[in-house]
């Protein structure tokens, strides 16, 4: 009986050690908050497989009106996930552990000096957007963008990257090197001299106009509330 007793026990460990080691798939979309003193920041964030098997994803902030934004690492350990999103602050680093019914992730994130509390809880299937494609553009305005944003006594340069592509479409990136440094996937419309950039990730956009000499695109950046004007200089290649 006791021999019984302990190759049943035996056998429940190993089963344990086999769960714990079996890397569950967090693929799908969470909602849940990291929790600040006194108050608590809630996010989004949508796992998935890209084309290579690897994991991948995207941060949002609702109350920022911040989506689809991606990170920059994806792991799975057993029940273990860490992913980092670079944000303007600093990369934040989130090291959490997924439930045994896989529908809920609690853990710790760590930013700077700052390590807080987060929870997420699975609600559905990833929402992963494609990035847009946009009707082809003149010559004139493919290339490499910049410009130097100034709004509330503080400056931050963006730099804007369009290019048509061969299957007739355009496409086109925003990233600022005094934050993330991520390039953000942007919408683009042209009538004529004018430029429209929609970059719904953070819920904000640009309108310009081309100048006679090709080298500059005068315009409004807005986001939010923030309306400033915003002067891109094409870069030259050397």
């Amino acid at each position: 009986m006791e021999l019984l007793r302990a190759l049943a026990a035996l056998v429940f460990f190993l089963a344990s050690l086999l769960r714990a080691q079996t890397a569950i798939d967090p693929s799908g979309h969470w909602e849940g908050a990291i929790q600040i003193p006194n108050m608590e920041m809630k996010i989004e964030i949508d796992l998935t497989k890209n084309g290579k098997g690897e994991l991948a994803g995207t941060f949002g902030q609702p109350a920022q009106a911040v989506k689809g934004l991606p990170l920059s690492t994806v792991s799975v350990e057993g029940r273990s996930v860490r992913f980092v999103f670079r944000g303007g602050d600093g990369p934040a680093t989130f090291e959490g552990v997924l439930a045994d019914d896989g529908q809920s992730i609690a853990g710790k994130v760590n930013q700077g000096t700052y390590t807080l509390p987060f929870t997420l809880a699975r609600t559905g299937d990833a929402r992963i957007a494609v990035p847009p494609k946009s009707a082809p553009i003149a010559r004139e305005l493919e290339g490499t963008w910049n410009a130097t944003l100034e709004a509330d006594g503080r400056q931050m340069r963006l730099v804007v990257k369009m290019a048509n592509q061969p299957d007739g479409t355009a496409s086109g990136t925003i990233m600022s090197p005094d934050g993330s440094g991520i390039e953000i996937p942007i919408a683009i419309a042209q009538k004529g001299s004018s430029l429209t950039i929609d970059v719904t990730q953070v819920g904000s956009g640009y309108v310009g106009v081309l100048n006679e000499a090709g080298t500059e695109l005068v315009g409004t950046y807005t986001q939010g509330s923030v309306t400033a004007p915003l002067t891109f200089k094409r870069e030259i290649k050397r």
